[in-house]
C-alpha cells in the first residue's frame, strides 16, 4: 500500500501558510494597517471555508450520522481529522482481514502496440486512502488558486509599496508560492488520471520536477507582472483581472449553452437541482481563478458526465500562452512607460528581459514535459511538436494572404497598367493629330 505521502504534505503547507497568514496579519494589526490586515485575513479564511466544504461533500458526511466531525469542520480543523483518520487506516490495515474486496481492470501503457489488461484487488483500506488522496488533492488545488495566489499577489504589492521585505513577510510570500505550485502539480496529476482512467499511470521523478519548473517559473512570473503593472496603474488593474476571470468563468458555460446539452444531473444525487448549479459554479470559479495565474491541465466541460474534457487539444494550449506571452509583455511595457520613483534604483529594460525569459523558461519547461517525461506520451494521437507545427501551419494559413486574393491583385495592376498605356498612347496620336506642321517636319 502506497505511502500517503501526498496528504501529508497538503495539510503541512495548509496549517503552515494558515498559521503564517494570521501572524502576519497580527503584526499588520500592531503596525496599524488596519487595510492589509483584513485583507491578509480575508485572502486566509475564505480558501479555508473552501476547502472544508470540498471534503465535505467529496465524504458526503452531510448524509452520515458524523455530527463530531461536521463539527470540526466548521472549526476549520476539517483538514487535520482527515490526515490523522488516514494514518490511522495506513497504520491498520493489513491487521485485520477484509470481508470483501474489489477488483479493478487497468490497462498498462502500450508497448510495441501491444496493451496488456491487469487485474488488481483493492480492499476497503486502499479504497478509502484513495478517497482521501483524491480529496486532500482537489483541497489543495482551491487552497493554492484561491487562497495563496491571492495572498502572494498582496504581499508582494505590499512589499513594493513599502519598498521593504520583511522576514515574516519573505517567509509568507516563499510559503504561498511552495502551496500555489504544489497546487498546480496536483492539477496536472488529477487532469492525467483523469483523462487516462483505464490506464495504470505511473509518475516518474522526472515529470514531477518537470512540472515543478514548469510551474514556478510561469507563477512566479505571472503575479510578478500583475504586481508590476498594479503598482503604477491601481485602476487599469481592475478591468485586466476582470476581462480575464470573467472571460473564463463564462467560457465553460458558452460552449455547454451552444452544445444543446441537457442540464447535468448525475452529479450527486442528493442534490437538487440549485444545489448543481451551485456546484458547477463553484468548479467554473475554480476554474477561472487557476487560468488567471497559469495554464489549468484540467478543461472543464459541462456537458459530459465526468464535467473534464478529455481530448488533448494543442491548438488551445497554443492560443492561450501565445495570448498570456502577448498580455504579460503588454503590461510590462505599460508598467515601463508609467513607472514612478520607487522605480528608481531598478535596471527597467533589464528586469523586463529577465520577466520574459522566465515566461519562456515555462514554456520550455512544458515542452519538455509534453515531449518526453509524459507518463501517457505513448497514446497522444500526435506529439506536441506535431500539435504546435500544426497549429502555426494553420495561423500562417490565417494571416497569409490567400492565393486568390493574389492573382485578383496582380490581375488589376495590369489592367491598370494597360489602361496607362493605352490613355498615353492615345495622348500622343491626338497630340500629332492637333499640330500637322510638326508631324510634317519630323517626317522630313
Amino acid at each position: 500500500m502506497k505511502f500517503p505521502g501526498s496528504v501529508l504534505v497538503s495539510l503541512v503547507l495548509f496549517v503552515s501558510e494558515t498559521v503564517a497568514a494570521l501572524c502576519l496579519s497580527g503584526a499588520y494589526r500592531a503596525a496599524g494597517d488596519r487595510m492589509w490586515q483584513w485583507l491578509t485575513l480575508l485572502f486566509a479564511l475564505l480558501p479555508c471555508a473552501l476547502v472544508q466544504l470540498s471534503l465535505v461533500f467529496i465524504h458526503r458526511d452531510v448524509s452520515r450520522d458524523r455530527p463530531l466531525v461536521l463539527l470540526l469542520h466548521l472549526l476549520q480543523l476539517g483538514p487535520l481529522v482527515r490526515c490523522v483518520e488516514v494514518f490511522y487506516i495506513y497504520f491498520h490495515a493489513g491487521r485485520v482481514e477484509e470481508p470483501y474486496v474489489s477488483i479493478t481492470k487497468k490497462r498498462q501503457m502500450p508497448k510495441d502496440g501491444y496493451s496488456e489488461e491487469i487485474e488488481k484487488e483493492v480492499g476497503q483500506a486502499e479504497g478509502k486512502l484513495c478517497t482521501h488522496r483524491s480529496a486532500f488533492s482537489r483541497a489543495s488545488v482551491i487552497q493554492a488558486f484561491l487562497g495563496s495566489a491571492p495572498q502572494l499577489t498582496l504581499q508582494l504589492y505590499i512589499c513594493v509599496l513599502q519598498q521593504e521585505i520583511t522576514a515574516a513577510r519573505s517567509i509568507f510570500m516563499v510559503l504561498s508560492l511552495l502551496s500555489i505550485v504544489y497546487g498546480a502539480l496536483r492539477c496536472n496529476i488529477l487532469a492525467i488520471k483523469i483523462k487516462y482512467d483505464d490506464y495504470d499511470v505511473s509518475v516518474k521523478p522526472a515529470a514531477y520536477l518537470c512540472i515543478f519548473m514548469w510551474r514556478s517559473f510561469e507563477i512566479a512570473t505571472r503575479v510578478t507582472v500583475l504586481v508590476l503593472f498594479s503598482s503604477v496603474l491601481q485602476i487599469w488593474i481592475l478591468p485586466v483581472v476582470l476581462v480575464n476571470f470573467f472571460g473564463f468563468f463564462f467560457y465553460p458555460w458558452i460552449l455547454f449553452w451552444q452544445s444543446k446539452s441537457l442540464f447535468p444531473e448525475n452529479i450527486e444525487k442528493a442534490l437538487s437541482r440549485v444545489g448543481t448549479t451551485i456546484v458547477l459554479c463553484l468548479l467554473t470559479f475554480l476554474y477561472a481563478g487557476i487560468n488567471m495565474f497559469c495554464w489549468s491541465a484540467v478543461q472543464v466541460k459541462l456537458n459530459d458526465p465526468d464535467l473534464i474534457n478529455k481530448s488533448q487539444n494543442w491548438y488551445r494550449l497554443t492560443v492561450y500562452y501565445m495570448l498570456r506571452f502577448i498580455e504579460n509583455a503588454f503590461l510590462l511595457l505599460m508598467w515601463y512607460i508609467y513607472k514612478t520613483d520607487i522605480y528608481l534604483y531598478v535596471c527597467a529594460p533589464l528586469l523586463v528581459l529577465q520577466l520574459l525569459i522566465s515566461y519562456c523558461m515555462a514554456i520550455l519547461f512544458m515542452l519538455v514535459f509534453y515531449q518526453f517525461c509524459h507518463p501517457c506520451k505513448k497514446l497522444f494521437s500526435s506529439s506536441i511538436s506535431e500539435g504546435l507545427l500544426s497549429c502555426f501551419k494553420f495561423l500562417c494559413f490565417v494571416c497569409k494572404p490567400h492565393k486568390s486574393t493574389i492573382l485578383a491583385d496582380k490581375a488589376e495592376v495590369k489592367s491598370s497598367e494597360r489602361t496607362d498605356e493605352s490613355w498615353g498612347s492615345s495622348k500622343t496620336i491626338d497630340s500629332q493629330k492637333g499640330n500637322p506642321h510638326q508631324s510634317v517636319s519630323s517626317n522630313a
